[in-house]
């Protein structure tokens, strides 16, 4: 893992956890889930709550994000719903989440395909494990992301979607090659970190 892709509170993505618009943080969602603590190695910790995980200064624990194409070369961005706690409104390339204590990266990953963008198993046949890396955000008054992530890719031979609309504002497909040599002209979509990393790695 390289330690570049690690930000510290002083990074200029913002500041840590201090105020959440209001709500009681013990009421939020996801006070009620588990996320797998890990070491900087990915071996597992324990579980710990996920809402702890994502304030203050963090947990580091296990996450993925999932790189959808098309057979022409194109990714699938999608954007994150307004109503998310970090990073709303700001767009993936294309589904990011945690696996559950007992379960793989490919298994959650499955699952978050068919969850958010309802891709089902029988439109592709190649979801693999790529790359891995740690890194850590923060995201202004709100929380933080310090995850080891493993990044999976998929190409559908069917790009048909039924996109949950809890999870996703909006979708749209771009040339991949495109978006990584021109990311100036991307920048009002507002990428989320994590893939902006995940990105960079795969074209180094």
């Amino acid at each position: 893992m390289s330690s570049e892709d690690a930000g510290e509170p002083g990074d200029p993505a913002g500041t840590g956890a201090s105020d959440t618009g209001g709500e009681s943080e013990t009421d939020h969602e996801n006070a009620l889930q588990d996320v797998i603590a890990v070491d900087p190695e990915d071996v597992a910790q324990g579980t710990v709550n996920r809402l702890d995980a994502h304030t203050g200064d963090g947990i580091r624990h296990r996450a993925f994000t999932c790189l959808v194409f098309d057979r022409d070369g194109r990714i699938l961005l999608a954007q994150r719903a307004p109503n998310k706690r970090l990073w709303d409104g700001h767009w993936d390339g294309t589904v990011a989440s945690h696996p559950v204590e007992g379960q793989s990266q490919e298994d959650a990953t499955e699952q978050r395909l068919e969850e958010e963008l309802g891709i089902s198993p029988d439109q592709y046949d190649d979801l693999r494990v790529t790359d891995k890396f740690e890194y850590k955000r923060y995201y202004p008054n709100e929380g933080v992301e310090w995850e080891v992530c493993a990044v999976l890719k998929v190409t559908l031979d069917d790009t048909a979607l039924d996109p949950d609309d809890e999870e996703i504002g909006g979708m749209l497909w771009a040339d991949y090659d495109h978006l990584h040599e021109n990311p100036g002209l991307y920048r009002q979509l507002r990428l989320c970190p994590w893939f902006e990393i995940a990105m960079r790695r795969d074209f180094s």
